[in-house]
């Protein structure tokens, strides 16, 4: 076994999750992720905690769904059982078909998803965690030989992740002291309103309620914005393959949108709520581990050089107590580079400028 693997796994349960002696983990394997889930156990034996694995896979969900009349039962109490005694759900991926989901219909996607609103939000009610685990299907995705594709992945979740909270911390007071952020580069010019949230520094540890590793990103939960955006990063979501995207909000909410590429899936998504019109997320990349895309969104939104959109569920992170934010079945992040002819500003002051944020050299 490669000994990043290792390394990964104890990243994951001891920064990541903070996970201590008698906890009850749900470890999540996903088809490709045998090898991260043996290092993974491993390491959950030495710290004294309790295991329950479970094995997931894209062509088990979607043979499922597919083969189901659409009418599923709402939150199964089994699987909520579970969700609500555990401490820890750790997500493995390692999928062996991206495209697997795509041959799903999109109206029993979206059925299928909306059934588990509760689910979802059991899961999160714990101290979850999703990593990757590469695999050759991911590889190929991001265009790359899988010992090339290895080297990229731990480069980006074998971090200094102290220091890289410490420089993400300057993004997160810029916003939480904030009242707008402008986002502006070609085909775009949108603004939002962030008064009175509070931003993640997403350090990739729980103890920061962040929840991916890796991560490096500074988000928060915007609304009321106005303006049009143009996504530029391809992306694929569920199987399919979207890209070069434009949206427009009037009144906080999106209006009119288009795609160079899936904007078949793009109606989908749009399609699944009210909320899904809705910005659920503001999120600044800014892992400079991550120095290309893959087309995973995992990755790709934390890179440095990029700002991320999503639409959907906002987080309650982000959220003054007892305020609700913006509520969907959905969270779909869309990516656009702002490594040249771009800025961003939050109320009226320039913070990042080409990529280059105000106190990196360059700016």
């Amino acid at each position: 076994m490669d000994p990043r693997v290792r390394d990964h796994a104890e990243v994951l349960v001891d920064w990541s999750a903070r996970v201590d002696a008698g906890d009850d983990v749900v470890v999540r394997v996903d088809e490709g992720a045998h090898d991260l889930a043996v290092a993974v156990a491993e390491a959950l034996g030495e710290r004294g905690a309790n295991m329950l694995a479970t094995y997931v896979a894209d062509e088990i969900e979607s043979a499922f769904v597919r083969a189901h009349d659409g009418e599923f039962d709402r939150d199964p109490d089994f699987e909520a059982e579970m969700l609500e005694r555990a401490d820890v759900v750790l997500s493995l991926g390692g999928t062996r078909n991206v495209a697997e989901r795509g041959a799903v219909p999109g109206d029993k996607r979206a059925a299928y998803r909306k059934s588990r609103t509760g689910i979802r939000e059991l899961r999160m009610d714990t101290d979850w965690v999703s990593t990757i685990h590469p695999t050759r299907a991911q590889a190929q995705q991001a265009g790359m030989g899988i010992a090339e594709y290895r080297d990229f992945v731990y480069d980006a979740v074998l971090r200094d992740w102290e220091r890289l909270a410490d420089e993400m911390a300057r993004m997160k007071d810029l916003l939480d002291e904030g009242s707008e952020v402008r986002l502006v580069k070609a085909d775009t010019d949108l603004t939002m309103s962030i008064e009175n949230r509070t931003a993640v520094n997403s350090a990739a540890s729980v103890a920061y309620d962040s929840h991916n590793l890796p991560s490096g990103e500074v988000f928060t939960a915007p609304e009321n914005p106005e303006g049009e955006v143009y996504f530029d990063v391809p992306m694929t979501h569920e199987g399919a393959r979207i890209r070069d995207v434009h949206l427009t909000f009037e009144d906080g909410a999106v209006v009119d949108w288009s795609a160079e590429v899936g904007e078949d899936a793009l109606d989908d998504v749009f399609a699944t709520d009210e909320g899904a019109r809705r910005l659920g997320e503001l999120g600044i990349g800014m892992n400079r581990g991550i120095d290309r895309f893959t087309d995973s969104i995992l990755f790709d939104e934390k890179m440095g050089d990029t700002i991320h959109l999503a639409v959907g569920r906002a987080y309650d992170s982000c959220l003054p107590e007892g305020e609700e934010g913006n509520q969907s079945a959905v969270h779909v992040d869309m990516i656009t580079d702002v490594s040249e002819d771009s800025r961003l500003e939050i109320d009226g002051e320039i913070v990042q400028r080409n990529g280059t944020f105000r106190w990196e050299d360059g700016f």
